[in-house]
């Protein structure tokens, strides 16, 4: 079994360090391109660099990467605050003002995509965590601040009578009741 590590980063490198005995376990670097925001993810480490690259690697290797399209001259801007945000069940929400992606962190299988509506953009620094959800700032110029917030999960935008996307382990499908949630009786 691999010790956890602690990740971190140094000029234009991620670093993986042993916690116990401080020592470099790891280094990862990409020509040229600077590390963001890095998140551990079952002994990886997922990067965003400054170029829209979003990585998994083990030190090793990179066992996958996507692309933001659209993103670098925002990057460059703003930074990578609030963009890498864990879902739970394995899965990454990547946040940019024009799209919310979400990722199985195992793989890198895209998920789902919820674009923002017309005339507005997601706020990625201003998300948070609720519970469960992930609670999106979308600013519009014309709309109420109720309408201006967005709620996603591992499956997606929450809202009512959703379709799984098949996202949960094997053995336990959607039709298995929470025992945290409540049930309203029928009417």
């Amino acid at each position: 079994m691999q010790h956890p590590t602690e990740l971190r980063t140094h000029e234009g490198t991620v670093e993986a360090y042993d916690p116990t005995t401080g020592e470099v376990r790891w280094r990862h670097a990409r020509d040229g391109r600077r590390p963001l925001t890095v998140l551990p993810a079952r002994g990886e480490a997922i990067t965003l660099w400054d170029d829209g690259f979003v990585t998994a690697t083990d030190g090793r290797s990179v066992r996958w990467h996507r692309a933001l399209p659209a993103s670098a001259g925002w990057l460059a801007a703003h930074g990578g605050t609030g963009v890498l945000r864990p879902l739970g069940r394995g899965i990454l929400a990547v946040l940019t003002p024009r799209r919310v992606a979400a990722y199985r962190t195992a793989d890198g299988d895209l998920r789902w995509v919820l674009p923002a509506r017309k005339g507005c953009w997601f706020a990625p620094e201003r998300a948070l965590h609720r519970g469960g959800a992930l609670l999106i700032a979308q600013p519009c110029a014309r709309d109420a601040w109720t309408a201006q917030l967005v709620a996603v999960d591992d499956r997606g935008r929450i809202a009512p009578h959703r379709r799984s996307l098949g996202n949960e382990a094997l053995g336990r499908g959607p039709e298995q009741l929470n025992p945290q949630k409540l049930v309203a009786a029928p009417r």
